[in-house]
């Protein structure tokens, strides 16, 4: 039996997958603009998922280099007394945003989620009124909306932040999938 491929393609269909729960009209467009089915889709978070539990499965790092190919580029950061390497590889389906995946030493992954490409500009954030579905990122928001706290998210992949409206001190979760901003609920 051969097993169909699973590549940048089927991995954007995998973030699509846990992106549905909150926004199932934005997911569909993107489906239909990937000529993607909805049993598709499922396959592929399957196939991922069963990639992700294997017993004897390819490390994170590995995982995402044999589905993504060699990243676009591998930035050097420090996070506090850690320094790591910030993997980033394009995601056809949002050309202004990398998919980035955070390597501390020993090429252990903690971190992987969307944000903006280096060269891109993102959205003005000056009140809650401009947190569109799938307009910004995780950080976008943090530092648009400072002092925010991160919260638990409701589920892997998922993060949450506390903010408030600037304009009318209301208090608000935003919350990601992917590290991309899904919905806002009131805090």
């Amino acid at each position: 039996m051969t097993t169909a491929p699973f590549g940048p393609l089927e991995f954007q269909l995998v973030l699509l997958r846990r992106m549905a729960d909150h926004q199932p009209g934005l997911v569909e467009d993107a489906r239909h603009e990937l000529s993607a089915s909805l049993s598709e889709m499922r396959e592929a978070n399957r196939r991922w998922q069963a990639m992700v539990r294997a017993p004897r499965g390819r490390g994170s790092l590995r995982r995402y280099r044999s589905v993504l190919g060699e990243p676009e580029s591998s930035v050097r950061r420090r996070i506090g007394d850690l320094e790591c390497d910030a993997l980033l590889w394009p995601v056809p389906l949002w050309p202004d945003l990398r998919f980035e995946v955070m390597v501390a030493p020993g090429a252990a992954v903690w971190n992987e989620w969307l944000v903006r490409a280096p060269a891109a500009a993102g959205p003005e954030l000056r009140t809650v009124e401009d947190l569109r579905p799938w307009s910004c990122t995780v950080d976008e928001v943090a530092r648009a909306f400072a002092p925010a706290r991160p919260m638990e998210g409701s589920a892997p992949t998922r993060w949450a932040l506390a903010i408030t409206d600037p304009v009318t001190g209301a208090p608000y979760v935003a919350e990601f999938t992917w590290g991309l901003f899904q919905r806002l609920l009131p805090g």
